[in-house]
């Protein structure tokens, strides 16, 4: 069964979450990625039909140290839902749960495929 589309309101509402998330981890203001060498970069953010949950998707410049920018991010997750109240008219903050994105391994994956000689052998033979 195919996945709902969101609706204006969740679309608005993670878009004002990850503009704050990501002033907040640019002005290095999260004391848990402080010692922490490399780019985060907030990609997205989804909010649950409800407003209650909201999964924060993330990369990093480099890839061993993701899972400690995710653990960090995650420990800091109220005080970032404190920086969310303070700077939005939410009723109710949602629950923030940090992910890894893995958009860009994935269109990785189908380039590489695509480029595979049996594969574009394929492709250029239009009968």
């Amino acid at each position: 069964m195919a996945e709902k589309e969101p609706s204006q309101r969740q679309l608005r509402v993670g878009q004002e979450i990850k503009k704050i998330i990501a002033n907040q981890v640019e002005r290095d203001e999260i004391r848990n990625l402080q010692g922490v060498n490399t780019l985060v970069t907030i990609m997205e953010v989804r909010v649950s039909p409800d407003l209650k949950y909201a999964t924060v998707y993330v990369i990093t410049s480099d890839k061993s140290k993701e899972q400690e920018v995710i653990g960090g991010l995650q420990l800091a997750a109220n005080y970032l839902r404190k920086v969310i109240i303070s700077k939005t008219d939410l009723r109710y903050v949602p629950e923030l749960n940090f992910r890894i994105d893995k958009t860009f391994e994935e269109v990785d994956k189908i380039e590489k495929l695509l480029r595979n000689p049996k594969v574009r052998q394929d492709l250029d033979n239009k009968d």
